[in-house]
């Protein structure tokens, strides 16, 4: 071929190339100015805590937070001023003006360094005290941490409350199943120590469940990277990282929920019973999302798939609680049941102003609606089920996300932290669905090497 000539499809082949990556350009920018808003909000947000809170974990938080999130702000700011690449090569400035940067920073600064803090800071023996201004773990903490030393002296992780011999007050109750107990085994075997705080188990159950989830569903692989967006929603959101510093619990169940769903949609269908067994026996709250993955099983594996999901679960459930139950019915009865429903001797402090609350407080005749309301979605929801099965990890995790996030705007005693459920649900469906397709033609440059990008 003379000099000078290029093959036939050459400068077509070089023009594809060129319009794949503007359109890659212009989709990054539209993304990092969506972070921009996103650490806006979660900077102002930290902020208030910071100086607004009550309690003496959120502040510390929020002053950490404040720092990591403003940094996450400036870092979308360069890189919109500085015009966004798609293709940015290697090297530091590379990696620095990856989307990626800020999430580090935050996981760093935001979430590690003040649950080190805490953790070190709680040696101080605050807890128990009516002083929410000097808590450096929230109540459930060392609730629960209590709940494992009686389960080990008493065969129940309850307190009998008619034993008390005074008036009860709310931190006296326990409102989890006997399961929340066995992350409080550290500190009832161990002692009291920064090591053996029960935050440092819940965040390793999150940690460690959502790695498993991931790699059942294929990840690590080119053909997987996990989007930016999922690690904003499910991991560096103010819901999840305040939770991660200051209490936990919540966010060690929401991760044995997300590997009980890549369990089932892999068709491990009783491994995937006995992981939400164990989530059952320790929240209640959760029944939302077991009833969504049974659909899940059901719809890929038919009857004989959903009775063996069925029979596992009833049995670990059977096997998780009954020996507790026989041990203190009363007291088991209290703790579970009454409490969280507002029938016990202390009213639960649950009472964020989200719809459900905001009704019951509105006499009896709000309750009932209220209760009208939760049944009629309840219902809305289980036809959705029924009439489009989900088949996927991702639309299972959807599903789920819809549910608990029903549930937690509508039930009477709620808080504003447990939408955490439905943002780290969101985040794992979008993961899911980048594992569960295959990579897509336009991720390629046509030289079978990925053009390197944050995804959104």
């Amino acid at each position: 071929m003379p000099p000078g000539h290029r093959a036939p499809g050459a400068a077509t082949d070089n023009t594809q190339v060129h319009a794949l990556i503007d359109r890659r350009n212009a989709a990054t920018r539209g993304a990092v100015a969506v972070d921009l808003g996103l650490y806006a909000g979660c900077t102002a947000f930290a902020a208030f805590t910071a100086v607004g809170s009550e309690f003496y974990g959120f502040r510390i938080w929020g002053w950490f937070a404040t720092a990591a999130y403003g940094f996450a702000l400036l870092h979308a700011t360069w890189l919109l001023l500085s015009g966004t690449r798609a293709n940015r090569g290697s090297g530091p400035l590379a990696r620095l003006r990856s989307r990626w940067t800020p999430i580090a920073v935050i996981g760093i600064v935001g979430m590690l360094a003040p649950l080190a803090v805490l953790v070190v800071r709680r040696l101080t023996g605050r807890d128990w005290l009516n002083t929410p201004g000097s808590w450096s773990a929230q109540p459930e903490v060392w609730v629960i941490e209590r709940a494992a030393k009686l389960l080990f002296t008493t065969g129940t992780p309850y307190t009998d409350i008619a034993a008390l011999g005074r008036a009860a007050v709310v931190n006296d109750y326990t409102p989890y199943g006997p399961a929340m107990a066995l992350f409080g085994l550290p500190r009832a075997l161990f002692g009291d120590s920064p090591l053996t705080d029960a935050r440092l188990v819940f965040a390793l159950t999150a940690v460690l469940t959502v790695v498993g989830a991931l790699r059942l569903l294929g990840w690590p692989h080119r053909a997987f990277a996990i989007p930016v967006r999922a690690a904003q929603l499910a991991v560096i959101f103010p819901l999840t990282a305040y939770t991660w510093a200051v209490a936990g619990p919540d966010l060690a169940i929401v991760g044995l929920i997300v590997l009980g769903i890549a369990l089932a949609a892999r068709d491990h269908a009783g491994w995937a019973a006995l992981v939400l067994a164990i989530v059952l026996s320790a929240k209640l709250t959760a029944l939302p999302a077991v009833v969504v993955v049974a659909v899940l099983v059901a719809a890929r594996l038919g009857a004989r798939g959903l009775g063996r999901f069925g029979a596992v679960h009833l049995l670990a459930c059977a096997v998780l609680n009954i020996p507790v139950l026989l041990v203190a019915p009363r007291a088991y009865l209290d703790h579970v049941f009454l409490f969280p429903a507002g029938l016990a001797e202390v009213v639960s402090p649950a009472a964020s102003p989200l719809p459900g609350h905001l009704l019951a407080s509105a006499g009896s005749i709000g309750r009932v609606l209220g209760y009208v309301v939760l049944a009629l979605a309840a219902l809305a929801i289980a036809a959705w089920l029924l009439r489009r099965p989900p088949r996927t990890a991702a639309d299972t995790a959807l599903r789920c996300a819809i549910a608990l996030a029903t549930a937690t705007l509508l039930v009477p005693a709620t808080r504003f932290g447990y939408l955490v459920y439905p943002t780290v649900l969101l985040g794992a469906a979008l993961c899911f669905s980048v594992a569960e397709r295959t990579a897509r033609p336009e991720d390629h440059t046509g030289d079978d090497h990925p053009v390197p990008v944050d995804r959104p």
